[in-house]
């Protein structure tokens, strides 16, 4: 198999199984009894429900450094470069207010028209690849250690920028910038966008021979990583006297990163063994991602199971799960043949037409 379809299929595959995770979550938060909300299976459920956003934002740097390598390979200048970088984020915004303005008119009656720019994840995506665009008018393998260095400054600066002094600065500013535990600010959210983008670059300029290799050190790298960044997360001294672990804490910035390293490894190896040749349904959501969190952010939270909200058991949430699973699993599945379900309904609808036109 060619290393560039390679690729897309372990990519795919991670993106798959952090939009399941996060299905997951979000139904647990939505419909779980409040009474069982300090059980062992809600805590676990949102304890993973945590990582599919750096998943999500990870793997954008990724195709975004796939995106300025392609345009350096086509021989783009630099400001060439930078401006089509650009216009992606300008696509992720359009995507991030078009999003909230649908969940807005579809529950006008019960959210305030402010809702409509609260900073979501796509906000999110959009402002760090604006920011980030800047990084096209280097060479691909200056970015490999340049993004790296900026994600790591991200991350330290995180409980700096969340201490300082915020007062007089318009709201929806702080919501893009700081670090919050309801909003998907700049810092630290970014970080993995960049560690994404010095990753993606790696990608690029290694040969497909050199593949396994790399996947080895992403694997025990990030057992490292994430074992070291829990240590030091556990040391009584710190530089950061008032940093929230669970908000701003580069340490869960660099845990989290050690277990995106490790599943990229890992789902590189079962999309080469197990599913390279096979249909996977784990890889299907991974390929319509955006289309997943769109559609089932309105169907968990919105108005549609309303009287389900925070009264199922544990067992009536994994079935509820299980379903939303099920039916964004068919979403997924229309959207990748659509083509060939309209042209399979257009085929039935002639015979019809025909008949109609002769009558």
């Amino acid at each position: 198999m060619r290393l560039p379809a390679q690729r897309l299929l372990y990519l795919d595959w991670v993106r798959g199984a952090a939009a399941l995770v996060m299905l997951q979550g979000h139904v647990f938060q939505a419909f779980l009894r409040g009474d069982l909300r300090e059980g062992g299976p809600y805590l676990m459920s949102q304890f993973a429900g945590g990582m599919p956003p750096a998943v999500f934002l990870f793997l954008l740097g990724v195709t975004f450094a796939f995106l300025m390598d392609s345009q350096e390979k086509k021989g783009v200048d630099a400001a060439g470069r930078w401006v089509a970088s650009a216009k992606r984020s300008g696509y992720l915004f359009a995507a991030a207010f078009a999003f909230r303005l649908q969940l807005w008119l579809f529950s006008y009656d019960k959210s305030p028209w402010t809702d409509i720019f609260r900073v979501d994840i796509l906000n999110s995506m959009g402002l760090a690849l604006l920011v980030f665009s800047a990084m096209a008018v280097f060479r691909t393998v200056e970015r490999i250690r340049l993004c790296a260095v900026l994600g790591l400054a991200v991350a330290v600066a995180a409980p700096v920028v969340s201490h300082m002094d915020w007062n007089g600065v318009a709201p929806i500013i702080q919501n893009y910038i700081r670090p919050s535990h309801e909003f998907f600010g700049f810092f630290p959210w970014a970080a993995f966008v960049a560690f994404g983008m010095s990753a993606g670059s790696i990608l690029r300029v290694l040969k497909e021979e050199d593949t396994p290799h790399v996947m080895q050190w992403f694997a025990w790298g990030g057992v490292a990583l994430a074992f070291s960044a829990w240590s030091i997360s556990n040391l009584p001294a710190s530089i950061y006297p008032n940093s929230d672990f669970w908000l701003d804490s580069p340490a869960l910035i660099l845990i989290k990163l050690g277990a995106v390293l490790m599943l990229i490894a890992f789902a590189w190896i079962w999309s080469l063994h197990a599913t390279a040749q096979t249909w996977s349904w784990v890889r299907q959501f991974g390929m319509t991602s955006l289309l997943v969190y769109w559609v089932h952010i309105e169907l968990v939270y919105g108005r549609w199971f309303g009287q389900l909200k925070e009264v199922l058991t544990v067992g009536e949430t994994v079935v509820a799960a299980g379903v939303t699973i099920l039916l964004m699993l068919m979403l997924s599945l229309l959207r990748t043949n659509w083509s060939t379900v309209r042209a399979a309904v257009m085929g039935s609808l002639q015979p019809v037409q025909q008949r109609v036109s002769g009558d």
